[in-house]
């Protein structure tokens, strides 16, 4: 169980990284030659080596940065279209994996859990 959703976290947040530099560079441009909102995967790169090592630390406070990634693809799915709608879409399910993940995993990994 605890290897399902590891595995689901790592994947849907390494997807949500390559995601959101793909969709700022190449795949629905905001302006030609991508725009700095490419940056916006940075954050993402922090909790990374956290949730590939299990830490539930990592997995506690990924949960709640995450909702800032939902709710932008919340936001752009509902007034984009086209390409960038499909994307905002991708990133929401994304983000929805990621969240589910790692709230299970940091509830099932809870000290009074573990007994």
């Amino acid at each position: 169980m605890f290897r399902t959703l590891t595995l689901a976290a790592s994947a849907s947040l390494i997807a949500l990284i390559f995601l959101c530099l793909a969709w700022e560079l190449r795949l629905a441009l905001i302006q030609p030659g991508g725009s700095w909102l490419a940056l916006k995967c940075l954050p993402l790169l922090a909790p990374l080596f956290g949730i590939l090592n299990g830490r539930r630390y990592s997995y506690q406070w990924a949960s709640m940065l995450i909702l800032l990634y939902f709710t932008e693809g919340i936001v752009r799915a509902t007034t984009e279209t086209g390409a960038g709608q499909w994307l905002a879409i991708a990133e929401t399910v994304l983000a929805l994996i990621f969240f589910v993940a790692t709230v299970t995993y940091a509830r099932l990994t809870r000290p009074s859990a573990i007994l």
